[in-house]
């Protein structure tokens, strides 16, 4: 293979300490979960991790790699608690901006968009601003001056994601039910690496789905990983579900430790 091609090692490597690293998927989804253990192995640490989170989130905390925590949630949807980053929050081991999950992607839009900020509604009226207050509110400039939350662009200096097919050239398709926004992440970041499970050419993306499907342009990525299972444990539909008996596995391995 030629074009834009590369190895997970070869990916983590190019991760540096103090990063900040977004992850796309969402909960225990269509985790880049080959990248991830990757970055894990590496060297890098002291990182800030910007995720709809789920297992990427709290094997890292677990690995000690993270500094700060950016999400709405961290989660592994049939179990609603993710271990470890439950055990590095209570421990006091990281930092965590939880927001509400429209403020998200609000922020994941204003970094897309070169913006650096965009107002909204959410998180008005609740907790979020309190335990946040960092975050700003303005004020509409037109006639009825609504205030509204200023939220600041979730700029990422690399993104990782998965998705079903890419090319070698980082074209990259998606085939499950939801993009999960990976396509925000990509151009919010100032690299962003694609993991995928099968490497195609780029005539035979419009032959597993139709052109919507191709969520991602070449011109945002920086490098694509063939890794087949590399979301597994999470789901990757429709090429395999999330594997439930890895999962409690993974939980009772954080029990185990007491």
């Amino acid at each position: 293979m030629t074009g834009k091609v590369m190895t997970a090692g070869q990916v983590a490597a190019s991760v540096e300490s103090g990063m900040t690293v977004g992850i796309g998927g969402w909960g225990s989804r269509r985790k880049p979960m080959a990248l991830v253990e990757a970055l894990i192995q590496a060297p890098a640490r002291d990182l800030v991790i910007v995720s709809y989170g789920g297992p990427d989130v709290g094997m890292l905390c677990a690995a000690g790699k993270v500094r700060k925590v950016v999400a709405p949630f961290v989660t592994l949807d049939s179990i609603p608690l993710e271990p470890g980053f439950r055990r590095a929050r209570q421990a006091g081991a990281i930092e965590f901006a939880e927001w509400d999950e429209g403020m998200f992607m609000f922020g994941l839009l204003a970094a897309a968009h070169r913006l650096p900020f965009l107002p909204t509604r959410a998180g008005l009226g609740s907790d979020v601003l309190r335990v946040n207050p960092g975050l700003r509110t303005v004020r509409s400039p037109y006639e009825d001056g609504e205030e509204l939350v200023a939220v600041p662009a979730l700029r990422m200096d690399v993104a990782l994601v998965h998705l079903n097919r890419a090319d070698a050239r980082g074209n990259a398709q998606y085939l499950g039910p939801d993009p999960y926004f990976d396509d925000l992440y990509a151009k919010a970041a100032g690299r962003c690496y694609v993991s995928c499970e099968r490497v195609v050419d780029t005539a035979d993306l419009l032959k597993e789905g139709p052109v919507q499907s191709l969520l991602i342009s070449r011109s945002m990525v920086a490098g694509v990983v063939e890794a087949p299972g590399g979301a597994g444990f999470t789901s990757c539909e429709p090429d395999y579900g999330r594997d439930e008996a890895a999962q409690r596995r993974y939980v009772e391995g954080f029990r185990e430790q007491g």
